[in-house]
């Protein structure tokens, strides 16, 4: 994982919905969460509605938020850019949906799954890499993302986070064939 206190991987990638390049720099002086996601994983559609939620949260809270996915569109064409489009009107996202079509910021990230999970402080400071909340599909647990909540939280407070945080569980990125990162041991 990205460890804590990583300052933010550059980026400068296309917003599904509008065609226009987002960048890391454009939220310079703002907490920043990035949210590795994509349209078809069971685990995301899981938290969907929350995720959401926490969007327009975060945004009242001046929290800047990003959602980006690497999946190899070629081989799941629902995760290409129109139909991640469509996804966050459908969604309700309030954010910029990102097409990282080389997987290459994915790579910077150390992204592993949808969704994985990075916050990073006002100075693009990495302090929460971890799950949204204990829910998963058919687990019975209220989808609630307290525990990106608490560390979201815990940032605008000025608060330390603890070290202690819980990977995210979900569906791997679906890697080009040859770009499989060195982080899983290939």
């Amino acid at each position: 994982m990205l460890p804590l206190g990583t300052t933010a991987p550059d980026f400068s990638l296309p917003d599904a919905t509008t065609g226009k390049p987002v960048s890391r720099t454009d939220f310079v002086g703002k907490p920043l969460l990035v949210l590795f996601i994509c349209n078809h994983c069971p685990y995301v559609v899981h938290i969907r509605g929350e995720l959401a939620q926490l969007g327009r949260d975060c945004a009242a809270r001046g929290v800047a938020v990003v959602a980006i996915s690497a999946n190899d569109a070629a081989e799941y064409p629902q995760d290409g850019p129109a139909n991640m489009a469509a996804e966050a009107r459908a969604a309700g996202y309030a954010f910029p949906y990102l097409y990282d079509e080389s997987q290459r910021v994915a790579q910077a990230y150390r992204a592993a799954c949808t969704p994985d999970i990075f916050l990073f402080g006002q100075s693009h400071q990495l302090v929460y890499r971890g799950q949204f909340d204990d829910s998963r599909p058919g687990n019975g647990i209220p989808v609630t993302g307290k525990d990106l909540r608490a560390a979201l939280d815990a940032v605008l407070a000025g608060k330390a986070i603890t070290a202690e945080q819980k990977p995210s569980v979900g569906c791997n990125i679906k890697w080009k064939p040859g770009n499989a990162p060195d982080y899983f041991g290939h």
